[in-house]
């Protein structure tokens, strides 16, 4: 299965086969260390942040919520109350 970007392809692909290596080869041999796959984990994390932050498909939450609720007051659900200030 490809990555959300394509640009983070091949390092999903670098931490897949590292991931199952050691899930086969240490973790269901009781062996439960599993610093060795977090660099190539962190690499690929990074990338797909970025990608997403690029993406216009994914906006990020907090730019939807400002666009969403910008000029009006938010009512929580169940509450009642008007948090027009409301930030997170």
């Amino acid at each position: 299965m490809n990555s959300v970007g394509s640009e983070c392809n091949d390092m999903k692909r670098d931490y897949d086969q590292c991931f199952n290596k050691w899930f086969s080869e240490k973790f269901l041999k009781g062996d439960r260390a599993d610093e060795a796959c977090t660099p190539l984990f962190k690499k690929y994390q990074s990338c797909v942040k970025v990608s997403l932050t690029d993406s216009p498909a994914f906006p990020t939450s907090g730019s939807r919520r400002k666009e969403s609720n910008e000029g009006k007051g938010h009512k929580r659900r169940g509450c009642g109350k008007n948090y027009s200030g409301y930030k997170q």
